[in-house]
């Protein structure tokens, strides 16, 4: 709980106030913009100040005697740690959703708001669904609440853009409008609208600045069926071919088409569907071919996970150096591994916060170190850092655990079984066709044989110097979309005990043909960072797995070691 939580009870109050001036029982809050963006510019992040919960996924339900705060497996401590118990319940959103609470918590007659701009179609029919035959009122608002109430609500950004060269990007922006329109056409339609931040930054060859870690411009495009498009971009900004309009342009471009728009219901915002007359429902058609990188794309990935190793090992030998009595904590720890990745130029930022937790921080699977919570890296214990960097033209994403002192057998069992499960997958052969459901219980098979798992998924798709979590196939029990080649997806089994230690190995690899089976699929890593030998207990290995395990070692040693110093270069040679 917040050491002091009076602001968040003073806001709970106000908030009630404003609900009930403007006729309502009741306030649907999600964590989440009107681009339904991961990471949100400072003045969408009204959950967080509403309630004090910073995690990445998460809503609120506010009636006039009780609330909640939800979110999934991933953040349950943090929730515990970060909300007010006495103002908010907490529930795991995987058990209860937002409709189940409604059902249990609000009576017949009641009406509740939502702001038209945080909620897709998809999204609101699940709540619909279970409060069906409940007699309970969805009311959609056209502006939110909490705006009306947070004084010092910072601006919405409009941050200049950059071109991403089309010689990376494998395609021209033209080419890709053109081929896009094709599908438009195809469909019957007469336009597409595009909400994503990552999709248009792919369809438009560009980079935005307006948030942190994802260099996305919060915009909206709409592709017509001959292939022209606007764009909807409050920044000042020229690009050729495109026809840009600021953002208040949109009701009348939008309403003004003739025929029939092509509007993905599981990302777009009520308010289209409000303003267009004539919709299609489908996925938005740039997902599929952005998640598959061309051969451009690959070489750029490549390149900045080299860059990123460099800066890697540079950071696991001093931190291997280190005395730890207390002068290394979590936030120093994650500043050096900045420093390091800051020594490339190639370097732009981090691809999100770093998860650096020691101890029994490590197991809050997406903790973040604070002034109040920075804990020193002192005694024996495991220290997991999860980190990323977008760099020119590539985006990383890596967990590492590392042995402070002496690691207890349980520890180095457990390291070892999720190792297995990640060389497992790393190693793995597949059909084409395959899902991600299919090859979860490859990376999870070691932990489940002695009664333990994870409450997350194994794998998620990665952008090229875009998102770091991508649509595309992920890799988890509810993985549905089939592997394609070029695909960038993560590696990620891990283990979590609570209040002691966590421990995740995460790389990231591409799908890749198998030039021996043109029917099957293999991955390539392309992560480049050493393992924690204090933590391998070799003996839980077998043969294939110690030769993989001796093969991705000489594969970082020998594309690293030409840009590391003599000492750096000894250190890596020593560890692998």
């Amino acid at each position: 709980m917040p050491e002091n939580y009076a602001p968040y009870q003073e806001r709970l109050v106000t908030l009630r106030k404003e609900i009930k001036k403007s006729g309502l029982d009741g306030f649907i809050l999600p964590r989440t913009d009107e681009f339904q963006g991961e990471f949100l510019a400072p003045y969408a992040e009204r959950l967080a100040w509403l309630t004090g919960f910073t995690g990445s996924a998460g809503a609120c339900v506010i009636l006039e005697n009780r609330a909640v705060v939800m979110s999934d497996g991933r953040y349950t401590l943090q929730l515990k740690d970060q909300v007010d118990a006495e103002l908010y319940d907490l529930c795991d959103s995987t058990n209860t959703t937002i409709g189940d609470w409604l059902v249990e918590y609000a009576g017949e007659g009641i009406k509740v708001g939502y702001d038209v701009w945080l909620y897709t179609p998809d999204q609101l029919n699940k709540i619909k669904d279970k409060i069906e035959g409940r007699g309970i009122e969805l009311i959609p608002m056209d502006s939110n609440i909490i705006d009306k109430i947070w004084r010092d609500q910072p601006a919405r950004p409009s941050n200049p853009t950059t071109i991403f060269p089309d010689d990376v990007a494998g395609k021209s922006s033209a080419q890709k409008r053109s081929e896009i329109a094709m599908q438009v056409r195809d469909q019957g339609c007469a336009a597409c609208l595009i909400t994503l931040g990552d999709s248009i930054c792919w369809l438009l060859n560009i980079r935005g600045s307006d948030i942190d870690y994802s260099p996305l411009s919060l915009s909206y495009a709409l592709l017509y069926a001959d292939g022209t498009l606007d764009w909807f971009v409050d920044s000042d900004v020229e690009l050729s071919g495109v026809n840009i309009f600021k953002l208040d342009h949109m009701r009348g471009r939008i309403s003004g088409v003739e025929g029939k728009i092509w509007i993905d219901h599981s990302s777009a915002p009520i308010w289209f569907k409000q303003v267009a007359t004539d919709i299609i429902d489908l996925k938005d058609p740039t997902i599929a071919p952005k998640s598959i990188k061309s051969m451009s794309e690959q070489a750029a990935v490549r390149e900045a996970h080299i860059n990123d190793g460099v800066a890697l090992v540079k950071f696991l030998k001093w931190l291997d150096e280190q005395d730890h009595n207390g002068q290394v904590s979590e936030i120093s720890a994650e500043e050096k591994l900045e420093g390091f990745r800051l020594e490339n130029p190639s370097y732009i930022a981090p691809s999100f916060p770093t998860i650096a937790g020691y101890g029994e921080h490590g197991a809050i699977v997406h903790y973040r170190a604070t002034k109040d919570s920075d804990k020193a890296l002192r005694g024996d214990g495991l220290f997991l850092v999860d980190s990323g960097g977008q760099y020119r033209w590539g985006t990383t994403d890596i967990t590492r655990v590392i042995a402070i002192g002496t690691p207890t057998q349980e520890m180095c069992k457990n390291y070892t079984r999720v190792l297995k499960g990640h060389i497992a997958l790393a190693s793995a052969v597949f059909s084409k066709g395959t899902i991600g459901k299919e090859i979860d219980v490859l990376a999870r098979q070691y932990l489940q044989e002695v009664g333990l798992d994870y409450a997350h998924g194994t794998g998620h798709g990665v952008g090229c110097n875009l998102c770091v979590h991508e649509a595309a196939a992920g890799i988890s029990p509810r993985g549905e979309v089939a592997f394609e080649a070029g695909m960038l997806i993560s590696n990620e089994p891990g283990y979590y005990k609570e209040g002691e230690y966590g421990i995740r190995i995460e790389s990231l690899v591409l799908v890749q043909n198998c030039d021996d089976a043109p029917d099957m699929l293999r991955f390539e890593t392309v992560t480049l960072a050493p393992l924690e030998p204090k933590l391998i207990a070799r003996n839980m290995l077998d043969d294939d797995e110690l030769r993989w395990l001796k093969a991705y070692s000489k594969d970082i040693y020998d594309k690293l070691s030409p840009l590391l110093s003599d000492d750096e270069r000894d250190w890596l040679k020593n560890i692998t």
